[in-house]
């Protein structure tokens, strides 16, 4: 399959949103995420002095953990299809924008929805542009707003 086809075929959803399953954020991914980057700030990592003095009154995921679940939580959105058809690999090329609205407690579910923004073929590959909202469950606000950039390979 061509990159043009693939265009071709991507072209009309765009502008449409998916969404994925509710995932539970827990405190011991939040400690887990504390240990692999070296974050132990208070505010996440100690559920008493967080529920002492933190203007939340309990700790808080990371919003780069929150970021860093995106590729998790954007397969679970239909993990039976491949996400480019005939992609032999997908590579995360960047991000245009990212703000993290509300905070994510121990307990709350989050999910990803996703809007595919724009498709083209950039150095012989599929750029692939979308833009992420991580909702949490029964809130106003969402936990993150990403504009993710994937470049899609078919060698």
């Amino acid at each position: 399959m061509g990159l043009a086809s693939v265009i071709e075929e991507l072209q009309p959803t765009i502008g449409s949103e998916v969404h994925g399953p509710w995932l539970t954020m827990t405190q011991e991914r939040i400690d887990e995420f504390a240990k692999a980057t070296g974050d132990f700030q208070w505010i996440h990592v100690n559920p008493q002095k967080a529920a002492a003095e933190s203007p939340f009154g309990e700790t808080i995921a990371h919003g780069f953990l929150t970021l860093a679940l995106i590729p998790f939580l954007a397969e679970m959105v239909n993990p039976e299809k491949p996400q480019i058809a005939g992609a032999q690999r997908l590579i995360n090329y960047g991000l245009n924008k990212v703000r993290f609205p509300a905070p994510v407690p121990p307990g709350t579910k989050i999910r990803a929805r996703s809007e595919l923004l724009n498709v083209q073929e950039v150095k012989g590959a599929l750029e692939i542009v979308r833009k992420v909202t991580i909702e949490i469950e029964n809130a106003e606000k969402p936990a993150c707003v990403a504009e993710t950039v994937t470049r899609a390979f078919f060698e």
